[in-house]
């Protein structure tokens, strides 16, 4: 028998995502399949439109699919009352988004704090600590008081990868992490995301146009046409970026489809 240590973290199966407005439903996930193992960093690359985001919402429990199902750390999460998701989602996933999302009355301490002392609902001295060293770690020791009004793009990042951690999450959802920074800040936050990784043992998944940083994870899953793909199609017409994805080279979309709503249909 396969130890629960050996067994994927996250199991996705055949995931579905309808958005229903008044006489109109539109698909965006399709049957989603694939799997992440403890400890790896994987990007997910795919068109604009493609349901990336609606994906990491769904994974992250921030949003119910409309069918299918997914598995995390042996737990079905579909079935999950919403205390139950809240409790799960504050213990086991931690979120860096694009736009990083901070308190801007609060300093780089206290933002990093939030999550512990929200699950409490209160600060404790271990919080406070815990939160002091992620902010040494991403190279803030000197600024962990510094509100966040007053930092740079790049150290407002760093800010959140350490928030993302503090609850010492199993996975971290990434939604264009560096889409925000300019090359060397993005460098660096990946450069740090995956030393974090290689050292806890984090699972990272990280949505991305980003050739330098798709090419520099372990995997590549692709999402096109509200689905995974093996080896994406490219789609005349429209402005592409080339990147390498697994053995082939793979044909990421920024641009939306010409006809952006013709999956449309009435209900």
């Amino acid at each position: 028998m396969t130890s629960s240590m050996n067994a994927p973290l996250l199991e996705v199966h055949d995931i579905r995502k309808i958005f229903v407005d008044r006489d109109y439903q539109t698909p965006v996930l399709k049957g989603v399949n694939f799997t992440l193992q403890r400890g790896e960093m994987v990007a997910m690359l795919g068109p604009s439109g493609s349901g990336k985001s609606t994906l990491l919402s769904i994974l992250g429990t921030l949003m119910r699919p409309s069918s299918g199902s997914f598995r995390m750390l042996g737990r079905e999460l579909t079935t999950l009352a919403e205390k139950e998701l809240s409790d799960f989602r504050n213990q086991q996933i931690g979120f860096i988004f694009q736009y990083h999302h901070l308190l801007p009355d609060f300093t780089a301490l206290e933002n990093v704090m939030f999550p512990h002392a929200g699950r409490l609902w209160r600060e404790t001295r271990a919080g406070r600590e815990r939160a002091a060293m992620l902010l040494e770690r991403v190279g803030l020791k000197d600024r962990m008081n510094y509100r966040a009004t007053r930092l740079s793009g790049g150290q407002k990042q760093r800010v959140a990868i350490a928030r993302a951690l503090m609850n010492q999450p199993a996975l971290v959802l990434a939604d264009e992490p560096t889409g925000n920074l300019d090359r060397e800040n993005a460098d660096q936050a990946f450069g740090l995301m995956s030393e974090i990784q290689r050292e806890t043992g984090t699972t990272f998944l990280l949505s991305t146009h980003d050739r330098e940083l798709a090419e520099r994870c372990e995997r590549r899953i692709y999402i096109q046409g509200g689905v995974v793909v093996d080896q994406p199609q490219v789609v005349p017409g429209r402005s592409s970026l080339r990147v390498i994805a697994g053995d082939p080279l793979s044909v990421i979309d920024r641009t939306q489809p010409a006809n952006a709503g013709g999956d449309r249909q009435r209900a």
